[in-house]
């Protein structure tokens, strides 16, 4: 348990100290959109087959997708970074919403292209929950790279 304690308090010592808020933004976006992808096929498929306490969102019938929620999550960073002061600017929800919007808006790219609704086809659903899954994992591994280096140079 001290082991564990202790690597979290480094991580967010050199978190906070040795990165730049450049890197850190990239890592917390990159983080968010990964958890988010994951969470949301996850939900999406326990939806699909009946599962768990997840349902549907509707009003008036008209069912809401999640992309939806992606688009007011990424304007929302638009106007934050067009007209919010620095500090705003900065904050790490920011990074956190972008990365999150960017996630809900990436799962359902193909209703945004007009096309038919082949969310649940066969067809093509695997590769792309692989390529996406793996290109969000991929993109945390690199964002995390100044948050490793800078561990290991102050574990020397």
């Amino acid at each position: 348990m001290a082991i564990t304690s202790s690597l979290a308090r480094d991580v967010r010592t050199v978190f906070h100290e040795d990165l730049d808020p450049s890197e850190r933004s990239a890592l917390l976006s990159w983080v968010a959109f990964s958890v988010t992808f994951g969470a949301v096929r996850g939900i999406t498929h326990a939806i699909k087959d009946g599962k768990g306490p997840f349902g549907n969102m509707s009003v008036g019938g008209e069912h809401l997708h999640h992309y939806m929620w992606g688009i007011g999550l990424v304007a929302g960073v638009g106007g934050v970074a067009v007209h919010g002061e620095e500090r705003w600017r900065r904050h790490p929800a920011v990074a956190l919403s972008y990365g999150t919007g960017l996630a809900l808006i990436v799962d359902e790219f193909a209703l945004l292209l007009d096309l038919k609704d082949v969310y649940w086809a066969k067809q093509g659903r695997i590769s792309v929950d692989l390529g996406i899954g793996l290109s969000s994992l991929v993109g945390t591994f690199f964002a995390t790279l100044p948050l490793a280096r800078a561990l290991r140079r102050r574990g020397d």
